[in-house]
C-alpha cells in the first residue's frame, strides 16, 4: 500500500566540517575524534556513502559546493561568486551588473598582505570602514558602484554601468606574503579592458581613504591589524537557472547567515529564513537555528539549515577548537531528531567541503554524506566520519546527485524514458 503522507526533508550543511587525519589527534579527523551521538544516530539508522562535491580532487568553493549540492551542475550554470554575494547580503542585482566578494585585508606599505582578514575584524567597525568607502568618486568613469560590510572581514563590492564585464582578474592573492595583485582583464575586450581599470583605481582609492581612517588608527593603537585595504575575489553575473520549485515542484527554505550562501538559495528559489542569534561565526547560536529548521517544515517541503562554524575553525587551523564545534552542530541536529519524525521527514548531513585544519585551505577530498528516514536502505555503517562512511551504500557519488537522490525518496522526480 502506498503512503498517502506528504514526506519532507531536512538537508544539513556544515561548512568544512570534513577533513584530513592530524597526527596531533593520532592520525584521526576532528569528525573522528569529536563527541556525536546524533551524527551517529543518523549514520547508524540511514544510509551512508561519500560525497565529491565537484569532481574528485577538485577544491570546491563555497559557493559552487552549494550550487551542487542543490543539484545544479556548476559546470553548466556557476557564473562567478559575487553576484551571489550581493544577492545574500539584500542588494538587488540587476542585469549588466558586476558584483565582487571583498575582504578588508591588512597590508604594509609594499602591498605585501599580511593578514588577509584583518584580524576577523568585527562587524561594527567594519560597518563604519564600509560607509566612508562608499564616498569615494570615480574620476575616469560614470559608473556607479556599493560597496557593503556582511559579516566580519567579508564585503560586497556591485559595479553598475554600461559595458561592463565579469571577464576580469582578482586582486586577492588568497595568500599572506603575497603582494596585492593588480586587477587584469581576461578577455581582450573593451568592456573588460574597462572593468579592470575602474575596478583598480576604485580598489586604490579605498586603500587612501581606510590607511586614514580613525577605526584603524585607533586598531593600530591596540596592537590590532589595520583593515587598510580592500581584497576582491570572484566577479560574477546573476546565473540562469531553474529554481528548485520549478524543478521539483517543491516549497523550499534557506536557515543561513552567511551572505554567500543565502544568495545561493535565493537564486535556488528558496524563500530565506532571518535566526535571531545566527551570524555565520563560530558564536552562532545553534540551537536558535535547529528551532527554526523544524518550525520552517511545517510550511515548506523541503529545508537547507547551513553552518558556517565549523570552516571558520578550520581555516584558523584550530583542531581543538573544531571539535567543540562539530560537538555544538551534533546538539543542534539531536533537537531536530527530537522534534521531527523520520517516518515522515528525511535528515540528511553532509559538508560543502574538506577544510583542512593543516593547511587551512579547502581541499578536493570527499565528504560523509548520511541520510535517514522512511525507506531508506540502511547499511553497516554506525559512525559519521570521512571513514566510516565511505564504507556505505550509497558509495561515492557526484555533489549535483544528492539533492536527485533526496527528492526520489520524496517522491518528487519522474521517471525518465517510456
Amino acid at each position: 500500500m502506498e503512503r498517502e503522507t506528504k514526506l519532507k526533508a531536512v538537508l544539513v550543511i556544515a561548512d568544512g566540517m570534513a577533513d584530513r587525519p592530524l597526527k596531533t589527534l593520532n592520525w584521526k579527523t576532528p569528525l573522528e575524534v569529536a563527541r556525536k551521538p546524533s551524527l551517529n544516530h543518523i549514520a547508524k539508522t540511514g544510509i551512508c556513502g561519500t560525497i565529491d562535491p565537484i569532481t574528485p580532487g577538485t577544491p570546491p568553493g563555497s559557493d559552487t559546493a552549494t550550487l551542487a549540492l542543490l543539484g545544479y551542475d556548476v559546470y553548466k550554470t556557476y557564473s562567478g561568486r559575487g553576484a551571489f554575494e550581493a544577492i545574500g547580503s539584500g542588494i538587488t542585482i540587476s542585469k549588466g551588473d558586476v558584483a565582487f566578494r571583498c575582504n578588508f585585508a591588512t597590508i604594509n606599505e609594499k602591498q605585501i598582505v599580511i593578514d588577509r582578514r584583518a584580524g576577523r575584524i568585527a562587524n561594527e567597525e567594519a560597518k563604519k570602514l564600509a560607509l566612508s568607502l562608499q564616498k569615494a568618486k570615480l574620476e575616469t568613469s560614470s559608473a556607479k558602484f556599493l560597496f557593503k560590510n556582511t559579516v566580519e572581514h567579508r564585503a560586497v563590492l556591485v559595479l553598475s554601468g554600461a559595458k561592463l564585464s565579469a571577464a576580469v582578474s582578482d586582486s586577492d592573492p588568497e595568500q599572506t606574503g603575497e603582494k596585492v595583485s593588480q586587477v587584469k582583464p581576461l578577455e581582450e575586450t573593451a568592456e573588460a579592458k574597462s572593468t579592470a581599470k575602474i575596478l583598480n583605481e576604485l580598489l586604490n582609492k579605498f586603500g587612501e581613504i581606510l590607511k586614514k581612517h580613525p577605526v584603524n588608527e585607533d586598531r593600530v593603537k591596540r596592537k590590532l591589524p589595520p583593515a587598510n585595504f580592500i581584497l576582491c575575489r570572484g566577479a560574477g553575473t546573476i546565473p540562469n537557472i531553474k529554481t528548485l520549485p520549478e524543478l521539483y515542484n517543491i516549497k523550499a527554505a534557506c536557515i543561513a547567515a552567511v551572505p554567500l550562501i543565502r544568495g545561493v538559495c535565493k537564486v535556488a528559489g528558496m524563500k530565506l529564513i532571518n535566526v535571531k542569534g545566527a551570524t555565520g561565526t563560530i558564536q552562532t547560536d545553534f540551537a536558535a537555528k535547529a528551532k527554526a529548521a523544524v518550525q520552517a517544515l511545517k510550511t515548506n517541503d523541503f529545508v537547507l539549515l547551513h553552518v558556517k562554524a565549523t570552516d571558520v575553525a578550520s581555516h584558523d587551523r584550530d583542531a581543538k577548537l573544531k571539535i567543540s564545534l562539530i560537538e555544538k552542530v551534533d546538539s543542534m541536529i539531536g533537537y531536530i531528531l527530537d522534534n521531527v519524525d523520520l517516518e515522515t521527514t528525511y535528515l540528511a548531513v553532509t559538508a560543502d567541503h574538506t577544510t583542512s585544519t593543516l593547511t587551512g585551505k579547502h581541499e578536493g577530498d570527499p565528504v560523509p554524506i548520511a541520510i535517514a528516514g522512511y525507506g531508506v536502505r540502511s547499511d553497516d555503517v554506525d559512525k559519521f566520519d570521512e571513514r566510516s562512511c565511505a564504507k556505505g551504500g550509497l558509495d561515492r557519488i557526484e555533489g549535483k546527485s544528492l539533492m536527485p537522490i533526496i527528492m526520489g525518496l520524496m517522491g518528487k522526480t519522474r521517471k525518465f524514458g517510456a
